[in-house]
């Protein structure tokens, strides 16, 4: 099961809270927007918009200028085992997203598997070349039927093979970042890098970086091949890059994309002590959400609630702009399959924090101890991985 970007998912769950956001603000704003239709003009000529053309604001991965917030749209082709979205809302989403200023779109081909690439491609194609949309190799997927198997693949030949995969799905000639999902043990990171950059010859990757990887391995990477961005989990639920690979990213010149920013839903405020997750939610098997750890851990939670109060804006926002304000080079990537949701995930972009704000609220944050693990331990093996070297 891939595990990237799973801040949207809201609980099917006993004593969930009725709704994780302000809902009624988040309609509101709804009803002014104006949603890109399938058959709009724009859709029609692949336009732009005063809003698409930085109404968020601009941030550098590397070299590459996006949208100071992205979109992850892993959850897009299922919410859960048993839920399958609406496509073409789906569509109106991402559209809409780009409408309201958003240029930034995340996928890979584990999710799904293949299916989230389909979506995305239809999604961006009337506006391919306003955005930038990235895609994700590493898991050992079978190429034309997208059957999970088990462990890694960063073979070279494996690594063309899907990228030509994706570009059809995509329905586009160039992934403006392509990822490594995770790090293959068994294969040196120069020669992924060297694939990478054949595919970088021919035109057809723009930008490269890196997912949960070991720090060595990501100087290796960077000095084979300039690393463009790494995405990592990351958000008030779980600051465990703080301690070394921002730094890293610093001290490279480095993008960090966080996914989960809002720590799989936790930070909007959507879960309580009586929450329990539905079959299929990996919430259920992370032990920072089980019973004995949760009630403990909401303190993060009232912490936002006050915070969210004193900004006038939803507990979810607060936390996406406390990421933002971490760094300049920090592009969070909420995911969301409900039109309201987006557009207040984005609205994050509109808290500011003053210099003394920022320190309050950092000290806030590390003043709570969260207990429990972010993943199940099966799903945490594969971060951190170092490359093999080169014999």
């Amino acid at each position: 099961m891939s595990n990237e970007n799973r801040d949207t998912p809201h609980p099917v769950a006993e004593g969930a809270a009725l709704s994780r956001r302000l809902f009624l603000g988040a309609a509101g704003a709804l009803a002014a927007v104006p949603i890109l239709e399938a058959g709009s003009t724009l859709a029609q000529e692949g336009g732009t918009s005063a809003a698409a053309s930085g109404g968020l604001g601009r941030r550098r991965l590397g070299s590459l200028e996006v949208s100071s917030i992205g979109i992850g749209v892993q959850n897009m082709s299922r919410t859960y085992q048993t839920t399958i979205p609406n496509r073409q809302e789906m569509i109106r989403i991402i559209r809409a997203a780009f409408e309201n200023g958003v240029t930034f779109f995340d996928a890979a081909e584990a999710y799904g598997p293949h299916e989230v690439e389909r979506i995305l491609g239809e999604g961006v194609k009337p506006i391919r070349d306003k955005v930038a949309i990235t895609s994700k190799f590493g898991w050992n997927i079978d190429l034309e039927t997208g059957k999970r198997l088990p462990g890694l693949n960063s073979r070279p030949e494996h690594i063309k093979l899907a990228v030509e995969g994706m570009l059809k799905r995509l329905q586009t000639d160039r992934i403006d970042v392509l990822y490594q999902h995770r790090v293959d043990p068994q294969v040196p990171i120069e020669d992924v890098a060297g694939a990478v950059d054949d595919l970088m010859k021919q035109g057809k990757v723009l930008h490269w970086g890196l997912s949960e990887m070991g720090l060595n391995t990501l100087r290796r990477a960077h000095a084979a091949l300039p690393v463009a961005a790494v995405q990592n989990e990351y958000s008030m639920l779980w600051r465990g890059p703080e301690e070394a690979v921002i730094p890293l990213c610093e001290e490279l010149g480095i993008g960090f994309v966080p996914w989960s920013p809002l720590g799989v839903g936790f930070l909007t405020g959507a879960i309580d002590e009586r929450t329990r997750f539905a079959e299929g939610d990996i919430r259920g098997v992370e032990s920072r959400f089980s019973p004995e750890n949760l009630p403990g851990n909401l303190a993060l939670v009232t912490l936002l609630r006050g915070w969210a109060q004193r900004k006038q804006a939803a507990p979810g926002q607060i936390a996406v702009a406390w990421l933002m304000a971490q760094k300049p080079w920090i592009v969070p990537i909420p995911g969301s399959t409900q039109m309201p949701h987006m557009l207040e995930n984005i609205g994050a972009a509109s808290v500011h924090f003053e210099p003394d704000e920022i320190k309050e609220l950092n000290e806030a944050v590390a003043a709570i101890e969260i207990s429990g693990a972010r993943l199940p331990d099966q799903v945490l093996v594969y971060s951190g991985v170092e490359a093999p070297q080169r014999t």
